[in-house]
């Protein structure tokens, strides 16, 4: 656990976390109607969020010079938080019991791994 570089860590979470922000835009674009297909897909909203997830993936390139690989997927898991976060700020839904239950389990699962590493 004291190896970890926990800057890098915290990177690859801030760019987890711009990559969900960036799947509200697409859906909050989707949701909108659009008078054609090319509108659909070329619109300021829709390229900034194909924009925020390249800068993801650039941030994820930068982190992954110090963390291991295999722990990537398992950070990545904590977009399950942001969604739901998200979900319920931006699109009214509801956090149930059952979600919350579910989200325990991912983020302990996330917790463990990165302890044992």
């Amino acid at each position: 656990m004291r190896n970890l570089p926990w800057l890098h860590l915290a990177i690859y979470l801030g760019a987890v976390f711009i990559a969900a922000l960036s799947q509200v835009l697409l859906k909050k674009a989707a949701m909108r109607p659009h008078r054609s297909v090319v509108e659909e897909y070329l619109n300021p909203q829709v390229i900034f969020a194909y924009g925020l997830f390249f800068l993801a993936t650039l941030i994820d390139v930068i982190a992954y010079r110090k963390i291991p690989l295999s722990l990537g997927p398992i950070l990545e898991a904590s977009a399950y938080l942001y969604m739901l976060i998200f979900g319920a700020v931006f699109f009214g839904e509801r956090i149930t019991r059952r979600k919350l239950l579910a989200l325990a389990l991912i983020l302990g699962g996330i917790v463990l791994f990165t302890l044992s590493a």
